[in-house]
């Protein structure tokens, strides 16, 4: 199974945003608050972004968010274009169908990458099944679960301290370690800082 791998301090910086959610890229980012490269730090050799570099650069920012690979996210925009609708919507609300995403959401994990881990590692349950592949899509009505086994693990205890957030399209009921996924997202309240119609127009250049 391809993984995701790659500098992701450097990302982090590159964005000047913390794309990741992991607490220490924002310790990252108050240290070092410029764009990495020996030209990042107030360098005076810096080239204008072009049309293409930005349209590039929003797409980019949206893959390494979601932590995926770069054939994952076309196929991703390939089902998003054939759906009715505008296709940027379709392309974050596929995304935030991922179980990995669903599962950080839903405040069981810390980061999407951790999300990621615990699904692998098969701590995860969709309607009473075992569930270890982060690219499965959930549908509405689907209930997702920490397995019992699982439920004592510090991480993901930390995680449900830490978690604030309570999502409209989720229902989370945390005494049972469970939560439900109750429709798909509207646009303003999926929680990324992307401009989707510039990815729309780096496919269709």
């Amino acid at each position: 199974m391809a993984k995701f791998t790659g500098p992701k301090g450097k990302i982090v910086r590159r964005f000047s945003e913390n794309i990741y959610g992991n607490p220490k890229f924002d310790r990252l980012l108050e240290k070092r608050n410029y764009p990495p490269g020996q030209h990042g730090n107030g360098g005076k050799f810096r080239r204008r972004v072009s049309d293409y570099g930005i349209h590039l650069r929003e797409k980019q920012k949206l893959r390494y968010t979601y932590l995926l690979l770069e054939r994952q996210f076309h196929n991703y925009f390939a089902k998003a274009d054939k759906m009715e609708g505008m296709t940027g919507v379709n392309l974050l609300q596929i995304l935030e169908r991922r179980l990995d995403t669903v599962i950080y959401r839903m405040g069981f994990a810390r980061t999407i990458m951790q999300s990621r881990q615990f699904v692998n590692h098969g701590h995860i349950k969709v309607n009473g099944k075992k569930v270890d592949i982060p690219s499965f899509l959930v549908k509405q009505g689907d209930v997702m679960e920490i397995r019992e086994k699982s439920r004592n693990m510090i991480a993901i205890l930390e995680a449900m301290d830490a978690s604030a957030s309570v999502y409209p399209w989720l229902q989370v009921d945390r005494e049972k370690f469970m939560g439900t996924y109750l429709d798909i997202p509207l646009r303003e309240q999926i929680p990324v800082n992307i401009d989707e119609r510039l990815i729309v127009e780096y496919y269709s250049k």
